[in-house]
C-alpha cells in the first residue's frame, strides 16, 4: 500500500505480532488498520496480528524518524541492555545524539534495539 509506512513490527509472543503503521499527511484510522490487516490475511492462519497507529509512544526505527523528533524526548534501549531517556539533540545518517540529565550520548542506530517517543517532561 503506497500511502502506508510500516514504522515497526513488534513480536508480542510466539504467535502474536503488532504492525505499527503511519501515513503522511493523514491520520491512521480504523478503516486503514482494517485494510492493512486484510493485506496480511495469510498470516492470520498462524498468528494473531494487530495493526495499530503509532500512538503517543511512536516507535522510532529509522534515521528519518529520529530527525523528525529533534527537540523531543525519547527512550532508547540498546544491545547492552542500557536504557537512555532524554532529548534528541541531533540525528544524522549513522547515529542519534540524546541529551540525558548528565551528558549528551551519541548512539549508533545499529546499537538501538528499541526506540520510542515519550511525553515531554
Amino acid at each position: 500500500m503506497p500511502e502506508v509506512e510500516v514504522l515497526a513490527v513488534e513480536l508480542n509472543g510466539p504467535e502474536r505480532f503488532t504492525v505499527f503503521i503511519d501515513r503522511v499527511g493523514k491520520s491512521v484510522d480504523h478503516a486503514l488498520c482494517e485494510r492493512v490487516t486484510d493485506v496480511l490475511r495469510d498470516y492470520l492462519r498462524n498468528y494473531t496480528v494487530d495493526v495499530s497507529s503509532p500512538g503517543i509512544e511512536r516507535p522510532l526505527r529509522k534515521p528519518e524518524h529520529f530527525r523528525n523528533v529533534v527537540g523531543r524526548h525519547v527512550q532508547l534501549r540498546t544491545g547492552e541492555r542500557r536504557r537512555l531517556r532524554g532529548e534528541v539533540v541531533d540525528a544524522d545518517d549513522r547515529a542519534v545524539t540524546v541529551k540525558t540529565d548528565n551528558e549528551a550520548v551519541e548512539v549508533p542506530y545499529d546499537a538501538i534495539l528499541r526506540g520510542n517517543l515519550i511525553e515531554e517532561r
